[in-house]
């Protein structure tokens, strides 16, 4: 067991971790495809 195992700084789930992280960059990305939708569909 090394030093970083034996002091946990957090004891937080990953997995809620990586579910935000997904959740932010699918947001992201998902509203990049609206605006570019939107201009292309009002561009037109």
């Amino acid at each position: 067991m090394n030093e970083f195992e034996k002091n946990i700084q957090c004891n937080r789930n990953d997995a809620v971790d990586s579910a935000v992280g997904f959740i932010v960059s699918f947001g992201f990305f998902a509203t990049m495809f609206i605006i570019a939708t939107l201009v292309k569909f009002f561009g037109a």
